[in-house]
């Protein structure tokens, strides 16, 4: 298994990338001066959201790890789930953008290798910073 770069995807990791995942939908440099500014002209004209099915696939993860990843985010906080009368709806808080400013830096060190396979074919957040 020396030859083999797989890693565990621990669930802090898929949170890190549904964060990533809503806080694209914001349109917005997460890392900007004031980004407390922007974050109270957004959250009073509303947030936008993504269907739960969104966040499988950016985790590329199933059904049960999904649920986990985003039952951990909405007891810290991170996200809001609202139920409509098809889907569950995920949009990010204030505090998931944060987190995402204070933690983002860390999971790029920690998980590299992975974060970089996990953007190979896709567009990485422009804030988003690969080593």
């Amino acid at each position: 298994m020396d030859g083999d770069k797989r890693r565990y995807k621990s669930w802090e990791l898929y949170s890190c990338l549904a964060l990533n995942r809503l806080a694209g939908e914001l349109n917005i440099d997460i890392y900007q001066n004031n980004i407390s500014e922007v974050l109270d002209k957004i959250f009073e004209e509303g947030v936008p959201s993504i269907p739960k099915v969104e966040i499988s696939f950016e985790i590329k993860s199933n059904h049960q790890m999904t649920n986990k990843v985003l039952k951990k985010l909405e007891d810290d906080g991170l996200v809001t789930l609202e139920k409509d009368d098809r889907r569950y709806n995920i949009s990010i808080t204030k505090e998931g953008i944060i987190y995402l400013r204070k933690f983002n830096a860390y999971f790029v060190h920690t998980y590299n290798d992975i974060i970089q396979d996990h953007y190979r074919y896709r567009q990485v957040p422009r804030w988003f910073e690969i080593e």
